[in-house]
């Protein structure tokens, strides 16, 4: 179950040419290749990609009319591998996953293909996860398409540009023989807009066509000799041929070319955001049309050397505005002035952030220090600041306190990721807290997933991460004689990405006597909730079900436990305090099992509302702190981090620390009573009910239970009120 629905939307993929599709930007990519001709399509969900896979699930039966094949592949470097299919045969294919994490994971298919050339388009679109809202390491893919000399785009964030990128990125592709990465950084997959249709088209050669006539090229194998003639081949034949596509297609674009002896290059991907800076600076209109003249590269790599030698004659200066580090571009731009003997001075991370993502503000800034240095900009008075003490403040009124003499990032709190309200995996971390308390720390390899929220507060758990499926792997020098086991994270989803081979099968094969924690909560659910192999939905165009006892027994694991319930906290401590002390000698493999609590929410909350509308008696449970016997000690909170546990003032006035409270977005999983009682904390948890449209013996039932509790209280006021004084 994926965490957004795209079946509605993508009826809008049946639009003929000529009407206007208005959508996102993801959903105007499939469009896109529908209309390109595309005969398979492959790929791994990751932010911001994710939502592509998701609409490509749900447009099953429009892919399947044009005759398309759609892979959830089993991880990047199988979906890379999937274009093999266009190197002998005119097939037009694309591949999609999260980069540079992806990338990194499917180099070795990506580097074969680069090498072998290919036949047919092959199309690799890529969600450029870098900057603020990233998840991963601060890299970029431009590194990886110099390496391998694969084209790359990076088309302005708007849809025309977008869907205009995908179909030249196929007849790029085909012209040059060269696989084509096309990068979409995380705003141009969700941007909306519109753009008018195409007609869809189906393949004019077909994969059918390509399995009864199978074909075959040894020089398109990456096997000595042949091997050695791509390298030429790919600076003799491949790179001139792209140079003159793109020149001729005119894919980058110049805006206001002669309007001053200064300008700006921008990456596409970026050009929303300079124009936005230009804007605020008096240097463009709200429409973009800028006063600088602008060079806007929508193919990032290759550098064409002509049209960069065109926008710089005459021109004093340009800024070149580069994304990340290393200045790939910026070093390449200054090769080419230099050698073409050029006077036009070059600007770029001596006045913009040597790293880091480029958000307007940053843009604005090195926009308006390029203009003020070649006078277009009259340089800023020095702001003058006082800084005025809070109680002045409060006196004064917010609205006339003048700006903090802080930045906002200096004087705002971090605010760290965490586990959702009713997570499956914190008491995971609860349980291996208990066990720290006993048996001492023990050094634990994370994984990329949720899980790998536990190195951050309230749990502090976690030494290192080294990749995907990799957590096992990353324990695997760590198997020495010694008085403690090393203890190695990964979810579900990485188990059958890279986890089984990489991790248990090593472990066994190496007679590792390490302990290996399966998180299995159902699905891939940090990019987004979708199905795997293990997953329990009943997927109709998937095979599910598979089990991940099965699997590791299946590659020699002789001591493996399932435990179907995460939430037993003290059931989750007694079995990693057995594997951990245990005689037996051999990879262990403990597999906690709860579905994610996010996805089973956006299940079951629809029906639960539909049934509260209907009339239907609904029940929710919930958890709530009995005050008068909490003690205000806040182990629960400490032990947990759920968001749905605080504080409030105590109601005893003789006593002043806040006792603990649970909000009510509890969802009802019970961990917070669970950790206060196998942790052996207090006893003032307490469950109840929540009753929707009550039945009438529901209604009786409360009666009496009010009269009874009242009775009683009475009895207890009349009590007290005896030994008052």
């Amino acid at each position: 179950m994926a965490e957004r629905s795209f079946v509605e939307e993508v009826k809008k993929l049946r639009l003929a040419g000529g009407e206007v599709f208005r959508g996102e930007g993801i959903l105007a990519v499939t469009k896109a290749l529908l209309e390109s001709g595309v005969s398979y399509v492959a790929g791994y969900q990751g932010a911001p990609i994710s939502h592509l896979m998701d609409v490509l699930a749900d447009a099953q039966d429009i892919l399947t009319e044009h005759g398309i094949r759609f892979e959830n592949s089993a991880s990047e470097a199988t979906a890379a591998a999937t274009l093999a299919a266009s190197v002998n045969y005119p097939l037009r294919g694309a591949v999609t996953f999260k980069a540079t994490v992806g990338t990194n994971v499917a180099s070795d298919a990506l580097a074969n293909l680069a090498s072998g050339g290919v036949t047919g388009g092959a199309l690799i679109i890529v969600g450029e996860d870098y900057g603020e809202g990233s998840s991963i390491m601060q890299e970029r893919s431009h590194a990886f398409a110099m390496k391998s000399q694969i084209w790359m785009l990076d088309p302005r964030p708007n849809l025309p540009s977008i869907v205009e990128a995908v179909k030249q990125g196929f007849e790029l592709s085909e012209a040059s023989h060269t696989p084509v990465m096309l990068q979409l950084r995380i705003r141009a997959c969700h941007v909306h807009g519109h753009f008018v249709a195409g007609d869809n088209k189906r393949a004019k050669f077909t994969l059918q066509d390509a399995l009864e006539n199978p074909q075959r090229d040894v020089g398109r194998i990456v096997l000595p000799p042949a091997s050695f003639v791509h390298e030429q081949e790919k600076v003799r034949d491949r790179w001139p041929a792209a140079v003159k596509f793109i020149e001729d297609r005119q894919l980058n674009e110049f805006f206001s070319e002669g309007a001053d002896d200064i300008g700006i290059i921008v990456q596409g991907g970026s050009y929303n955001t300079m124009v936005r800076a230009l804007e605020r600076l008096d240097l463009a209109d709200v429409y973009g049309n800028s006063k600088v003249p602008l060079y806007v590269m929508n193919v990032a790599y290759p550098v064409i050397e002509s049209e960069v030698l065109r926008f710089c004659e005459g021109k004093r200066a340009v800024l070149i505005v580069e994304e990340g580090q290393p200045n790939f571009v910026e070093q390449n731009l200054a090769t080419i002035l230099r050698q073409a003997g050029s006077a036009t001075a070059l600007h770029g991370k001596d006045m913009l952030p040597v790293a880091g993502e480029y958000t307007a503000a940053e843009l604005l800034k090195g926009a308006r220090t390029f203009g003020e240095r070649y006078g277009r900009l009259q340089p800023l008075p020095a702001p003058v600041r006082k800084v005025i003490p809070l109680t002045e403040v409060a006196a004064i009124g917010v609205d006339a306190a003048p700006e903090p003499s802080l930045p906002l990032g200096d004087s705002v709190h971090a605010r760290p990721p965490g586990f959702c309200t009713g997570c499956p995996e914190r008491p995971i971390f609860s349980a291996m807290k208990l066990v720290e308390r006993e048996l001492g720390a023990h050094h634990v390899s994370a994984d990329i997933g949720c899980h790998l929220f536990s190195i951050l507060p309230p749990f502090n758990i976690g030494n290192t991460t080294m990749g995907y499926g990799l957590g096992g792997a990353g324990a695997s020098a760590l198997n020495a004689p010694a008085g403690k086991r090393a203890i190695s994270v990964m979810g579900d989803g990485g188990f059958w990405h890279n986890g089984l081979t990489s991790g248990v099968a090593n472990a066994v094969f190496n007679r590792s006597d390490n302990l290996t924690i399966v998180v299995d909560n159902n699905y891939t659910s940090a990019t987004g909730g979708q199905d795997i192999l293990s997953s329990n939905a009943n997927n109709a165009t998937r095979s599910t079900g598979h089990e991940i006892e099965r699997a590791v027994r299946g590659v020699g694991v002789k001591w493996v436990k399932t435990l179907r319930r995460t939430y037993d906290v003290a059931g989750m401590r007694d079995a990693l305090k057995d594997a951990l002390t245990t005689k037996e000698k051999g990879p262990k493999v403990l597999i906690a099992q709860s579905e994610c609590m996010l996805n089973r929410q956006r299940r079951e909350k629809p029906l639960v509302r539909k049934a509260i509308a209907e009339g239907r008696r609904s029940v929710r449970e919930k958890f709530g702190v009995d005050s008068d016997t909490c003690t205000g000690d806040h182990s629960c909170i400490r032990l947990s981090g759920c968001p749905s546990l605080s504080i409030k003032p105590n109601p005893d006035p003789l006593r002043t620390d806040p006792v603990a409270t649970v909000l009510d977005s509890c969802v009802g999983c019970g961990v917070c009573g669970e950790v206060s009682h196998a942790a052996v904390l207090c006893p003032s948890f307490y469950k109840a009910q929540i009753v929707s449209n009550p039945s009438r013996w529901d209604l009786v039932r409360e009666s009496f239970r009010a009269r009874v509790i009242g009775w009683l209280q009475k009895s207890e006021a009349k009590r007290r009120a005896t030994y008052a004084f």
